[in-house]
């Protein structure tokens, strides 16, 4: 192995875990946010609700990534939507993460006391105020582990960006060994990206975990 080629891709592979992360970063941010209502949905006492998010998450979690992003970056296109490489993983990434997190949400709250519902209501709050004030707080605290699960998953998961031209960390990877034909060093250097990024984000989760238990 020969370690001059590996100092001189490093600073490109480099490169390409930030786009990773960001990837990453705003797939997870979104998916949260997008969860957080799917899973009201799905909680909700209106049969339409619980019909739109039930079949958002089986679409999304029943056909792989891989296909997906072939769908948002190449398909769209024969019915007039362009979009950018950049635009078209965030946009799957984010769709797809969605789908998960929505059933990790709904999970954690159905993990809390329906007392605690219950004395909500005798206080006079609403339905809104529940959730806000007193429900999530409480279920982002219980769905830190798996959130955490979540998260490293994407991460090796934005490799499949690669496939619609977007230049990541695995991409990067591919366009040098395609100009050195070094594969033992390029693919190695990347793995071990991947192992460094994977390993940070599962100690800062674990950091995360402690904190929020002490309360």
């Amino acid at each position: 192995m020969d370690t001059g080629i590996i100092i001189k891709v490093l600073p490109i592979l480099l490169k390409g875990s930030v786009m990773t992360i960001e990837l990453t970063v705003i797939a997870l941010v979104v998916g949260t946010i997008l969860g957080i209502f799917l899973a009201l949905f799905k909680l909700s006492k209106n049969v339409v609700f619980r019909i739109i998010s039930s079949f958002y998450t089986w679409i999304f979690r029943g056909t792989p990534l891989l296909l997906q992003l072939f769908f948002f970056y190449y398909g769209l296109p024969f019915m007039g939507v362009e979009l950018t490489p950049f635009s078209a993983a965030a946009i799957g990434l984010s769709l797809n993460c969605g789908a998960y997190m929505a059933e990790i949400i709904r999970g954690g709250i159905q993990s809390i006391d329906k007392g605690q519902f219950e004395a909500a209501k005798a206080l006079g709050f609403t339905y809104a105020d529940t959730m806000k004030k007193i429900i999530l707080p409480q279920t982002f605290k219980v769905i830190i582990p798996p959130v955490g699960n979540e998260f490293i998953a994407l991460l090796k998961d934005t490799s499949l960006v690669s496939t619609i031209a977007m230049v990541e960390l695995m991409r990067s990877a591919q366009q040098i060994y395609a100009s050195t034909f070094r594969p033992i060093e390029v693919f190695f250097t990347a793995g071990v990206l991947y192992l460094l990024l994977t390993t940070i984000f599962t100690g800062v989760f674990g950091v995360f975990e402690k904190k929020l238990s002490v309360y």
